[in-house]
């Protein structure tokens, strides 16, 4: 049974996955090495959790009892030492995850689960690390990770049929609707929404329309909530080339990246987290 939840980095998918958490009834520890991170997620789940209290979308006592279910920390150790599930939501770069993993695998307690937040990258690789890996498994959140009602469930090689079942029940009371994939690069939602993300920036590039119009055609022509260049700058374009880049070594030509995002991360333009993507943020 799942009563503590440990999430790892407080960037914006951690701290959505911790306030998700949290408002269900989890307890829920908040880990990134660094300080300022760990305040300014603090600072936006708290924001986050009034403004929603005073919309009426959360109710009172349950905004309460979701700030007192959260806690923060940049000491792993401590983060993990008493946790039944850990949700590693860390920078898309498998060295990284692994490394993560590995120290996970010390510090948790032999019954936790481990999870991938992972857009891309292969759990069963990242399960290797461990001394666990039928207790390894990929969660994959979308952002804003309270409102997108999706996660995507993939399973390792040696994750085991209880773990999956577990997660699942997860996914249930965190009021989300979980898929089951079969691990394969980038899975179905990052494939799919990459080369859409990566044709429109050649689009973009090849003069065919603007960044506001080739947004406007998919979402008033293909019904999609958001345009691909605007998805792209709210996941970070850093982000978005760091996936292409793994699927083009993995899957090939087709998901080679785009020249313009190639010039666009290099020139700092990394979307609304820069102030400046696709579309320019700064008055905003």
């Amino acid at each position: 049974m799942i009563n503590h939840i440990t999430v790892i980095g407080g960037g914006t998918m951690g701290r959505g996955i911790a306030y998700t958490a949290a408002l269900a009834g989890f307890e829920v520890t908040l880990q990134d090495i660094s300080n300022e991170a760990i305040e300014n997620a603090r600072e936006y789940i708290e924001t986050l959790l009034n403004k929603n209290v005073e919309k009426g979308y959360v109710q009172l006592e349950q905004g309460t009892d979701a700030k007192k279910n959260l806690s923060y920390t940049t000491e792993l150790s401590e983060a993990v030492s008493q946790t039944d599930l850990v949700i590693e939501a860390a920078l898309e770069i498998m060295e990284l995850k692994i490394n993560i993993f590995k120290q996970l695998d010390e510090l948790a307690p032999a019954h936790a689960i481990l999870a991938t937040n992972t857009s891309t990258m292969s759990p069963t690789e990242i399960a290797a690390a461990t001394g666990r890996p039928d207790q390894c498994i990929a969660m994959h959140f979308f952002n804003p990770v309270h409102r997108m009602k999706l996660i995507e469930i993939i399973r390792g090689l040696d994750t085991s049929d209880s773990t999956v079942e577990v997660v699942k029940q997860v996914a249930e009371k965190l009021g989300k609707v979980a898929v089951e994939v079969n691990e394969f690069p980038g899975f179905v939602t990052s494939r799919m929404n990459c080369l859409i993300g990566n044709e429109a920036m050649n689009m973009l590039m090849e003069g065919v329309a603007s960044a506001e119009d080739i947004d406007k055609a998919l979402k008033y022509g293909l019904n999609h909530p958001m345009g691909p260049l605007e998805l792209a700058d709210l996941v970070g374009l850093d982000s978005r080339l760091r996936n292409m880049e793994y699927l083009y070594h993995q899957l090939g030509e087709k998901y080679r990246p785009s020249p313009m995002l190639v010039k666009y991360v290099k020139a700092g333009r990394l979307g609304r987290k820069s102030g400046r993507g696709f579309f320019d943020y700064t008055n905003k």
